[in-house]
């Protein structure tokens, strides 16, 4: 880890929580993420070998420390690592209200997305019994075009592969439509009024979807700087 030779307090702070990714593997744990698996899903371009690096960091540290549960590790905040969660909270809201937003294809991996929705499905207004809905992202290759929430409340699950079960709900859009409705910069009704996102399957689930997402934390914050496309 490079140092900045300085005994500065913010400095000695910025050699550890500002080095490449750390901020968002705080992000993660400060979410509840604790396997390794987890983590990494909310971190898909992020290599295994380098999150084990910044994991054992941040150990070090004494921000995180590793626990065993059963056969595998699991990783938790301490009491210091806790005490990011306003700083890393209000270092987003700023970055949601002030930052020059310009979304690129590149930037708009829908991966991330499906995997904090899936977290913020809204359990009161599902379905009883298993509801399975299927994401179709037409800009993305065969690998990453097709991704399904499946949701038998309280249980919902992300799957990357199709898990057999039949389909209620089909939603055909883009990685970039996706990412600007789950952060609030297109409201989920307006985007599918204007066919950015397309719904197949039963009247009354297509009606009732949108009420099925919460949508992200920062969703409300309104941006300085709107949104475009790169």
């Amino acid at each position: 880890m490079k140092t900045y030779g300085q005994f500065c307090p913010f400095a000695l702070a910025a050699e550890i929580i500002g080095e490449r990714w750390t901020p968002l593997v705080l992000r993660e744990l400060i979410l509840g993420r604790t396997r390794f698996n987890d983590i990494h899903r909310g971190l898909p371009r992020m290599s295994p070998t380098l999150l084990v690096r910044r994991l054992a960091t941040l150990e070090g540290a004494g921000l995180v420390a590793r626990r065993r549960v059963g056969s595998r590790s699991e990783y938790v905040l301490t009491e210091a690592g806790r005490e990011l969660a306003p700083a890393v909270a209000m270092l987003a809201e700023w970055g949601k209200r002030w930052l020059p937003a310009t979304l690129s294809r590149a930037q708009a991996d829908p991966d991330p997305v499906m995997w904090d929705m899936h977290r913020r499905m809204n359990l009161d207004a599902l379905p009883a019994g298993r509801t399975v809905v299927r994401f179709s992202f037409g800009d993305q290759p065969k690998t990453k075009r097709h991704r399904w929430i499946v949701a038998e409340p309280p249980e919902i699950d992300l799957c990357i592969t199709d898990p057999g079960f039949e389909v209620d709900v089909f939603v055909e859009t883009d990685s970039r439509t996706i990412a600007w409705v789950w952060y609030g910069d297109i409201p989920l009704r307006d985007a599918i009024a204007k066919g950015l996102i397309d719904l197949h399957g039963p009247r009354e689930l297509c009606r009732a979807f949108p009420s099925w997402l919460l949508l992200n934390e920062l969703a409300p914050i309104p941006r300085r700087n709107p949104l475009r496309a790169a």
